[in-house]
């Protein structure tokens, strides 16, 4: 689902994000899940932030470690894994303290399925959950997937209308396997 010589939406991004001024230090890239299957994160300093699975829970900073990337599961994996596997809600807002005076780097890889894969429940294997009864897979491609999910987000913030249900992630499906 993953070939090297298969068509998908990978991406490669190398970000710069200068500091914001201490007035106007707001969310970068609001809360949401990747579209993929894992994303790998290389920064040094911090912003990333992550909502704990819980009615109650609270953002909390994900701290870079010097030598190390940070692994993101995406929306895939939630799909192929029928809920097993969490995509984990996060967002990047300024880094904390001393660090939101830097500017910060980040190089960021989004690995993708192959356009044509479809984004359902993965068979034979015994720890992957059984569909729930009579619940039905949405049939939908991994490239069509994608699109729905970055055009709807565009939408929204350029204030248009926008089916968030359709839009949306896995974030349903990711908070609802910890509560």
């Amino acid at each position: 689902m993953h070939r090297i010589e298969g068509n998908s939406g990978d991406q490669v991004r190398f970000i710069k994000a200068p500091p914001q001024p201490m007035d106007d230090r707001r969310t970068a890239l609001g809360e949401h899940t990747d579209f993929g299957s894992v994303t790998v994160l290389f920064n040094r300093l911090g912003g990333l932030q992550v909502l704990p699975p819980g009615r109650n829970a609270e953002w909390c900073y994900v701290r870079p470690l010097p030598n190390h990337a940070i692994i993101n599961l995406g929306d895939a994996m939630v799909k192929f894994t029928n809920g097993l596997l969490r995509s984990n809600i996060h967002r990047v807002v300024s880094p904390p303290g001393e660090q939101a005076d830097h500017t910060r780097y980040s190089l960021v890889y989004f690995n993708r399925p192959e356009n044509d894969v479809m984004l359902k429940r993965l068979t034979g294997s015994e720890i992957i959950p059984p569909l729930e009864k009579d619940e039905v897979e949405e049939e939908i491609n991994s490239k069509d997937w994608i699109i729905r999910r970055a055009l709807g987000h565009r939408i929204a913030l350029h204030g248009g209308k926008v089916d968030f249900d359709k839009a949306a992630g896995t974030e349903a499906k990711s908070q609802r396997a910890y509560l």
